[in-house]
């Protein structure tokens, strides 16, 4: 499992792991009961405290894209395809917001920024 981590990012470490790793199940990389790397092994690699590992593992847990069988290890839980596409449509969201609120910067009006998005929408469909 390869992971990048950018220490001169605002966004915290286990949110960049959780955020790979979620990209990584949902593009397929990582397959349903997949046996993901140990929480120690990962925060060696990574060379980061386990501690943020486990924060990581346990928010992908909690949000159902993983498993952990105590003892055993951390799995790719059963693929859940609602879960898989509400993940991607928060995912667009997100992207949809970050360009509204570009547009609004540089002085777009809600008019332009929905014209704007009809015109991408025609030459895209």
């Amino acid at each position: 499992m390869k992971l990048i981590i950018n220490n001169a990012s605002m966004q915290p470490i286990y949110e960049q792991i959780v955020s790979q790793i979620k990209t990584m199940i949902m593009n397929g990389e990582l397959q349903e009961q997949e046996s993901l790397t140990s929480v120690r092994a990962l925060a060696r690699e990574l060379k980061v405290s386990a501690l943020t590992v486990k924060k990581a593992y346990d928010a992908l847990e909690e949000e159902g894209f993983i498993i952990t069988v105590h003892g055993k290890g951390s799995f790719v839980a059963c693929a859940n395809q609602e879960l898989m596409l509400e993940e991607k449509k928060k995912e667009v969201e997100s992207d949809l917001e970050m360009c509204i609120r570009k547009g609004r910067s540089y002085g777009m009006s809600r008019q332009e920024l929905t014209e704007l998005f009809q015109l991408v929408l025609e030459d895209i469909i």
